[in-house]
């Protein structure tokens, strides 16, 4: 899954981080190489991520590409830097949860509430008050797991984004997190008034369409605020007419003008791509670094593993998943509201459940059960990402030569350039992971050979 670059920052309020939970984002090739949300399959061993010597050359053979190796300075360094973006993961995530607590038990958010009330006598101008107050103060608290997180990512040469366009970017984020959460709270705070018992079923309801056209409007309207994008044949006419005869295979209806390039070196060293959007905004996006960084044939095995997730509907899919996801947290908050204020309402200086502290609580309510859900989301999502690598494979196997070599390689040079960990801790894995681990994808995509022995490909028959 996409994720953005900053430490978890979605929760900093509860109406954004339940929508950035369960809406579906974009679906990325390698999402868990930057610190960043990361995550089940066994942790790969010692076999199948090693180290080789600071002589190794740069010749490929099939006995390098058939594991995950790394020289010792570059081992080293993806270690240290996966190891410090899985601290940041969990320091953000209990900052957050902190923040929320803290709100409550110093009675920050109670101030906030009689700000807003004193403001005005109008609910919806109270919730224009309440909200960004709110989004600010708990934002101030996790900031600096954030700057942190950039911090390491120049120290270990991901980012090359400088201190002034970095700040123009988390600023506009910031306002996209307030504006998102002012309507949405407001929708939940009427939903709260009209129905005390069902609001939760009738927010689930109207939070549908919401991620609906979150998903189909993400790459229209919010992407371009924080990179360029442009039609890949502006500047690749050859890759994209090979992609558009793989997308022919494929039978995937996305137009050639719908495959995109993005300006990623402005920012990052890292590569990547990813497929987004829904309906007449669907894309596939393809990093300008990758395209500078990996050979042609790597970049369409790549674009084959984005189409895989269009052609097994792994769109469709994850939004019914997200669904299910909303429903459950919306119910559990519901019940998780009225448990808390019945212990604690009046030390928090609570009136009720309408009464705008109380969504301090269900902030403070939504960090846990993302924290705590994020295992599950993140199974669902390394399902989807091993069947796209198996599609992938099969897609492009006959339309380049020694294309299980190929795709192996893709991995090792992504891994090698975006520092992957080679050998990511098994609960890691399984908490942090919306992809298998590299090492195992490159194993996999190396031994994926059902064509040698007589046997149907799972997918592309």
């Amino acid at each position: 899954m996409r994720y953005l670059p900053a430490a978890r920052a979605a929760v900093s309020v509860f109406a954004i981080l339940i929508l950035q939970n369960a809406a579906v984002p974009a679906t990325r090739f390698l999402a868990d190489a930057a610190p960043q949300k990361t995550p089940s399959t066994q942790a790969p061993s010692s076999d199948s991520a090693t180290q080789q010597g600071d002589s190794e050359t740069n010749g490929r053979t099939d006995a390098r590409t058939a594991q995950y190796t790394l020289s010792h300075e570059r081992y080293q360094k993806a270690v240290a830097y996966s190891r410090a973006a899985y601290v940041l993961y969990f320091v953000d995530a209990f900052l957050g949860m902190a923040a929320a607590w803290l709100s409550l038990r110093l009675g920050i958010a109670a101030k906030f509430r009689d700000i807003a009330e004193n403001a005005s006598a109008n609910r919806w101008m109270q919730g224009l008050v309440f909200v960004p107050l709110l989004v600010f103060a708990i934002q101030f608290c996790t900031l600096p797991v954030t700057l942190y997180g950039h911090a390491l990512s120049l120290r270990y040469e991901q980012s090359i984004q400088g201190w002034g366009s970095w700040f123009w970017d988390w600023a506009k984020y910031e306002v996209l997190i307030v504006a998102f959460a002012v309507v949405i709270v407001l929708l939940l705070d009427l939903a709260m008034r009209r129905s005390p018992r069902r609001w939760w079923l009738y927010f689930w309801l109207a939070a549908l369409p919401i991620i609906t056209v979150l998903t189909f409007s993400t790459p229209l309207v919010i992407d371009p605020l924080f990179h360029h994008f442009e039609p890949l044949a502006k500047q690749y006419p050859d890759l994209a007419a090979s992609i558009e005869k793989l997308t022919r295979r494929a039978g995937v209806p996305i137009l050639p003008e719908h495959i995109f390039l993005m300006d990623a070196s402005a920012k990052t060293n890292q590569v990547n791509a990813y497929a987004t959007g829904l309906g007449a905004s669907k894309r596939v996006v393809i990093w300008d670094t990758t395209i500078k960084k990996l050979s042609p044939d790597e970049t369409l095995f790549i674009v084959a593993h984005e189409l895989g997730h269009y052609v097994l509907g792994h769109v469709f899919q994850a939004i019914l998943f997200s669904a299910v996801v909303l429903l459950i947290a919306m119910y559990l908050l519901f019940r998780g509201l009225h448990w808390a204020l019945d212990r604690w309402a009046a030390d928090w200086k609570i009136y009720g459940a309408n009464d705008w502290t109380a969504l301090a609580v269900l902030l403070l309510l939504a960090n846990i059960f993302s924290f705590v859900g994020d295992p599950i989301t993140n199974g669902f999502s390394r399902v989807q990402e091993h069947r796209a690598d198996i599609y992938g494979l099969e897609v492009i196997h006959g339309l380049i030569p020694n294309s299980e070599e190929v795709a192996a390689r893709a991995f090792q040079d992504l891994g090698e350039m975006d520092l992957s960990d080679p050998n990511p801790p098994a609960f890691l894995t399984f908490w942090l992971y919306g992809h298998p681990p590299l090492a195992d994808r490159l194993v996999f995509a190396h031994s994926y050979d059902p064509w040698s022995r007589g046997e149907t490909p799972k997918y592309v028959k």
